[in-house]
């Protein structure tokens, strides 16, 4: 029996109802000085548990039995209509928290909760708790706008002014009294937090200013802004710079030696024509056996990176790159990522490599992994390279050299691409949004991504040196670093199937065993009909996230056994790792103690880049979501066309062509009762008939767009698209007194929607035929006065703007999937 089951039975088999420590412990022979110290940290453990109870006289007993609860720590997540959850551990449901329950706990903390509802998988809810104690805060610093007080304020209060930031997940000013910096009014700032809210100081924090990032009106202050809070710097630590520039700019003939040469082979780069960091050039020739060859050559950082330099510190630290919209935060310092390590065009440079013999079946009968040296022959875009495959006759003369190249890369691509789809390979096919900035940073366009064949193919090669490079180790059993991207939890992908019967589409296989086949089938079938965007976003969205493990779980979205990264060391850590294995323990016979250097090594860098990369990820998503509202701020009161992308209880959500994505709430919806229908995912009005769905073209106003928070207003517009359900048409049952509202319906008092008239001659998009946007004139303006909290006695008070709290439900739509 461990300590703890020990010292439980005694007390419930125990003649007295409460013993002191003392006594308890003598009882259980553990009143030694070794075994004291175990025995008071369980007490203590058992105690914050209620378990136990510790009497007003020092006495140890039981916890009454109605009163015993189930207490589990965990991580709170909160979310900023006030409410969270909190993570107990990755196989478990998370435990909802609802407003009110959370105890002042903020986002990332670590809490003690007790469980007050359990959950129940026959009625789909999940269990419900309430935060009991905070054991360690995760918010340490928060970066926001200053908020200067006037004169008066300052006087009463004793305080500067306070800090507001922009994550809506922080509900709480930052309240700042004489101590540090003195920011001036507006300026974006960084504060240590010296106090968090609690019981006695609700509704408040309080902090010094520890950074003045920049002014309001500064140039790209915004972004930065979104970057600093989520602590991304874009200036590297003086030492690194100094390593950086210590490295010499061309490849010297000491280095070359015993390194595979590849520098004969008709060998370049395809990337985007404004990228600088070119970290990976290919190679492909057909074989005499009827085979392909085909040959991915990457920069080898870690012949310039070495471990636990200043460097590779800083590298692990940000753990990737980070790229939002006019700037790139970047992993290394750009002496190294534009330079040495940059397969720049007819330059020497080392590389490490895997050439792959593929055959027509798109098998890797053969490999290569290798230190090398290429010589690259061209540096090609992507528009020229798909040119090249259009048959331009000028691209193809100016680039006479690789043209045999192209055209044989063309033929692996498909061959790969075929294979991957034979063995059950999801291709999601996401859209992704490019918005384009004037020198000013702010978004003059937003359009969608193209991706070409050349896109698709440099994607097919690298996959395929990427699962190459991770059979290699798992077939020699050596530690490494995989790229995992586990089966779909059971719940979600339930939910998911549910949701395409909707459709009239049905799922062959259940939510416990479903094979990627199904799901690759199904995606097939989907193509070209009017809801194949919504399901296909559905579908990702029930995915679980793919992450870096020391475990091979596998590749449940490409279906493959193995996976890593390997392709993109300038600007992913793990991919340096990669190579660094690939240098100390790829081959030849390996010393134990290296092997269990990197076995105890890999397990935390695995960790701690996919926690970077979700950092990363989020700042990506915050700052597109900030330049898309600012561009829709310039388009209020027009007029589009767009698709309902999710209806929830509050409302829909509506995406125009372009990406863009607003909300319509359920209360500008007006003339009928909308009452929501879960499993068909439909607002429906009881007495029109009129229904909102996944998937339905709707005509929609923008009322509203801020920058601030990211969010964006639509107004439903009726129109000819509109759908109306007969059958669902109010058969009207007599409201008793005593009826109760829904919480699934709205009720509204307005005349019925009308059919309205052709919108103009503005396009699907809003715009006028030559693609630029048409700017509405009558734009209003709208000025709030600034509201400062007072505090009275000592303690602080945050009132609500304008005395209102108003919470429409908005989440956040993850359409993303980083494999």
């Amino acid at each position: 029996m461990s300590i703890r089951e020990v010292i439980m039975d005694y007390l419930e088999n125990s003649s007295k109802k409460a013993l002191s420590v003392e006594e308890l412990s003598v009882a259980l022979h553990m009143n030694k000085a070794k075994d004291y110290k175990v025995f008071v940290k369980t007490l203590a453990s058992l105690e914050a548990e209620h378990l136990l109870h510790f009497t007003a006289k020092g006495k140890v007993e039981l916890a009454e039995q109605e009163e015993a609860k189930v207490v589990i720590s965990g991580i709170f997540r909160a979310n900023a209509a006030g409410f969270g959850f909190v993570s107990i551990d990755a196989d478990e449901p998370d435990v909802f928290i609802g407003r009110g329950q959370t105890g002042f706990a903020l986002d990332g903390d670590e809490v003690f909760i007790e469980i007050d509802k359990n959950a129940n998988s026959l009625k789909g809810t999940a269990a419900e708790g309430h935060v009991v104690e905070i054991i360690r805060h995760e918010l340490h610093q928060v970066v926001g706008t200053f908020v200067a007080l006037n004169d008066e304020e300052k006087e009463q209060t004793g305080l500067i002014g306070f800090v507001k930031s922009r994550n809506k997940k922080i509900p709480y000013r930052v309240y700042l009294g004489d101590e540090g910096l003195k920011p001036e009014n507006k300026a974006i700032v960084r504060v240590e937090i010296t106090h968090h809210p609690d019981k006695e100081f609700p509704q408040t924090m309080q902090g010094l200013v520890t950074e003045i990032i920049g002014q309001a009106n500064d140039q790209g202050i915004d972004v930065l802004e979104v970057l600093a809070s989520m602590d991304i710097v874009s200036e590297f630590p003086k030492e690194v710079l100094e390593q950086a520039d210590s490295v010499p700019e061309e490849v010297p003939e000491s280095e070359i030696a015993g390194r595979v040469d590849y520098r004969n082979e008709i060998t370049f780069t395809i990337d985007g024509a404004d990228a600088k960091d070119l970290d990976d050039a290919v190679h492909a020739k057909r074989l005499g056996n009827g085979n392909y060859e085909l040959g991915v050559h990457i920069a080898d950082v870690s012949h310039y990176v070495t471990e636990n330099s200043p460097l590779d510190k800083e590298a692990y630290e940000r753990g990737t790159s980070v790229y939002v919209t006019d700037r790139v935060v970047p992993m290394l310092p750009e002496r190294l990522s534009n330079g040495i390590c940059s397969l720049n065009p007819r330059l020497n440079r080392l590389t490490q490599s895997c050439v792959m013999e593929i055959s027509p079946e798109g098998r890797v009968v053969n490999y290569q992994i290798s230190q090398s040296i290429i010589k690259t022959t061209e540096r090609m875009t992507y528009d020229a390279v798909n040119q090249m495959i259009a048959g331009d006759k000028d691209t193809l003369e100016k680039y006479a050299k690789i043209a045999d190249s192209v055209k044989i890369m063309v033929e692996i691509h498909h061959i790969l691409e075929a294979m991957r789809k034979q063995r059950g390979a999801i291709d999601f096919d996401t859209v992704e949004a490019k918005i384009i900035v004037n020198e000013k940073g702010l978004p003059i366009e937003i359009r969608k991504r193209s991706r070409g064949i050349a896109e698709r193919m440099i994607e097919s090669f690298m996959l395929e040196a990427n699962e190459t490079v991770a059979t290699h180790f798992e077939a020699h059993g050596l530690p490494f670093i995989y790229r995992i991207h586990e089966q779909p939890k059971a719940d979600r992908l339930q939910r998911f199937i549910d949701f395409a019967a909707t459709f009239g589409m049905q799922i062959e296989g259940t939510s416990n065993g479903i094979d990627q086949k199904v799901l690759q089938a199904f995606m097939k079938k989907i193509k070209g009909q009017p809801g194949e965007m919504v399901l296909s976003t559905m579908l990702l969205r029930s995915m679980q996230q793919a992450r870096y493990s020391e475990n091979n779980e596998g590749h449940f979205g490409l279906a493959a056994e193995n996976y890593t990264h390997f392709t993109s060391p300038i600007r992913r850590y793990p991919d340096l790792l990669v190579h660094r294995l690939i240098r100390e323990i790829g081959a030849g016979k390996i010393p134990a103690n290296l092997l269990q250097k990197w076995e105890e090594k890999i397990p935390e860098i695995a960790e701690h880049s996919s926690h970077r990369e979700r950092r990363a990820v989020d700042a990506e998503r915050e700052v597109e979501k900030m330049k898309k509202a600012e561009f829709m701020e310039e388009h209020v009161d027009e007029e589009f066309e767009g698709i309902i992308a999710s209806v929830t209880r509050f409302g829909m959500f509506i995406e125009l062509e372009n990406t863009i994505e607003g909300l319509v709430h359920i209360s500008t919806l007006k003339g009928d009762y909308f009452t929501y229908h879960e499993r068909m995912l439909a607002l429906i009005g009881e007495r029109t008939g009129l229904t909102f769905k996944i998937g339905q073209p709707i005509k929609i106003k923008v009322v509203k767009a801020d920058k601030m928070t990211g969010e964006i207003d639509f107004e439903y517009l009726p129109s000819e698209l509109d759908l109306i359900d007969k059958s669902a048409k109010a058969k009207k049952k007599p409201e008793s007194k005593g009826r109760k509202k829904s919480n699934q319906s709205l009720k509204v008092k307005s005349v019925a929607p009308k059919a309205a008239g052709k919108a103009g001659s503005k396009s699907k998009e809003g715009r006028s035929t030559d693609g630029k946007p048409e700017f509405d004139k009558k734009k209003k303006k709208s000025g709030k006065k600034p509201f400062y909290s007072k505090t009275a006695k000592g303690k602080f008070t945050d009132k609500k703007e304008n005395g209102k709290k108003f919470t429409d439900g908005r989440k956040k739509h993850t359409k993303d999937l980083k494999f």
